[in-house]
């Protein structure tokens, strides 16, 4: 396997990937994810690891937050996957949701590439919504 050369990286940088995940994206507030979950306009999805869930807590049960790790996101939220929840469809407000935002735009980045169209992610993430005081529970 030989090595790329350097005019083919498509990206320069992560900082380049991230804004350009963020181009097609109409990111949310952590008040207006809270608005949206808590009248089941949009499926929360907390895509934190385990262990920090743990440390910094998790968004209430009352808004039924779906947790789906990242590790396995697109094929859990692809309507076409055979290992797809019954929450996937084209048309499902996704409202995706990491520690600090970064993640999370990439992630609704590559739901949307998947046709996902009305997949996002809240600005700030987890930090963001506790600091904002929406309904958390600590473990």
């Amino acid at each position: 396997m030989t090595a790329q050369r350097f005019e083919e990286v498509y990206f320069d940088g992560v900082d380049d990937m991230l804004a350009h995940a963020r181009e097609n994206l109409v990111r949310t507030s952590p008040r207006a994810a809270f608005q949206e979950a808590l009248t089941q306009r949009a499926i929360l999805v907390d895509i934190r690891p385990a262990a920090q869930r743990v440390e910094e807590g998790e968004v209430h049960p009352l808004l039924s937050p779906l947790v789906i790790e990242r590790n396995v996101l697109e094929w859990r939220l692809d309507p076409r996957s055979s290992s797809r929840i019954e929450q996937a469809a084209y048309d499902a407000r996704v409202i995706v949701l990491c520690q600090e935002g970064y993640t999370s735009s990439l992630a609704a980045a590559a739901l949307r590439q998947l046709g996902v169209s009305r997949a996002t992610d809240v600005i700030g993430g987890y930090a963001a919504w506790r600091e904002a005081g929406m309904p958390t529970v600590n473990n």
